[in-house]
């Protein structure tokens, strides 16, 4: 094995395990669900800020974050983008809390869609047909949850609007992923801390109420929220994004069997035809994806033989259709 297919496995590895502790969180928070939501999610807050400093610090890091701060559009855009992940832990937490496992992998596999309709209507980038049949058919999904379930599915929404303008702002950042977590949770943690102490002032903080193992899974929720990302991080940067685009799915579809076989909440066939219609769409989508990466592969290969311009010409065109 050379060493660039080791490095791809281990990075395969990496991505892998994130997603793996993305899609068991549930179980998790689950745990922690006696104490109240909002609280669960202070902790969360403040303890990755200081697991993800702890980490910086180990690797001689912590200037990026200071770099990030000084510069007034990076500080002010991931302030931004703190607000809207605290948005998004704090919908999921009380969604895992309260029995909406099953809405919140929704978010999750919806999500990757929002991005794409994010990067058309934002950043004016184009679809091709197909790209666009996989749009219309999970809005059909979303369509019919809405309808026939008679409710509108805020949760998965709430989720995947906010992760996904998220990663909008973030792609716009040139900082690196663990260090703007670092920045996110520095800027959002004194207004936590705030929350704690007032609730230690009105008798409801929690911590140390409940007993020994919600405390330290409370500490450790640093490290559960801030592990993946950087494996996350370590992994995207080793294997293709076509293979991290397949791969984002095994969290959502773990979330969605621990919410059926591990929590027992319910999945109708009315559900069922929605989820279909996305996992329809999300399957097209990738589809073409993978498609495309071939053909634009194929296209390099033609170039670097020194096939006639008609040829690689040919091939580019249908790369783009």
């Amino acid at each position: 094995m050379s060493v660039q297919e080791a490095e791809a496995r281990r990075g395969f590895i990496a991505a892998f395990v994130a997603f793996l502790i993305w899609g068991l969180l549930p179980i998790y928070i689950h745990q922690l669900a006696p104490m109240p939501s909002v609280q669960i999610m202070a902790h969360r807050v403040i303890w990755a800020c200081v697991f993800v400093f702890a980490y910086l610090a180990i690797k001689g890091d912590l200037g990026k974050v200071w770099a990030a701060l000084a510069d007034a559009k990076a500080r002010l855009r991931l302030a931004a983008s703190a607000v809207l992940i605290t948005i998004n832990w704090l919908v999921y937490v009380w969604a895992v809390s309260n029995g909406h496992v099953v809405d919140a992998s929704l978010g999750y596999f919806i999500n990757p869609l929002v991005s794409v309709l994010l990067g058309v209507f934002v950043l004016k980038e184009s679809l091709n047909q197909t790209q666009w049949v996989s749009v219309a058919l999970a809005a059909l999904g979303v369509l019919w949850l809405t309808f026939s379930v008679g409710q509108f599915p805020w949760i998965a929404i709430s989720l995947a609007l906010s992760f996904g303008t998220y990663g909008l702002i973030r792609k716009q950042v040139v900082v690196e992923s663990v260090a703007g977590l670092g920045v996110e949770t520095l800027l959002i943690a004194p207004i936590m801390l705030a929350y704690l102490f007032w609730t230690l002032h009105t008798g409801s903080f929690a911590f140390g109420t409940l007993g020994l193992k919600v405390d330290v899974m409370l500490i450790a929720s640093g490290a559960v929220t801030a592990i993946p990302l950087v494996l996350f991080a370590y992994g995207v940067r080793r294997v293709p994004l076509s293979t991290v685009g397949i791969l984002q799915y095994v969290g959502p579809s773990l979330q969605l069997l621990t919410g059926v076989f591990v929590f027992h909440e319910p999945f109708s066939h009315t559900q069922l035809v929605g989820f279909g219609l996305i996992w329809a769409a999300l399957v097209v989508y990738a589809l073409e994806g993978v498609w495309r990466n071939r053909r634009l592969k194929t296209t390099a290969a033609l170039a670097d033989s020194g096939a006639p311009a008609a040829a690689v010409a040919t091939a580019s065109s249908a790369a783009r259709s």
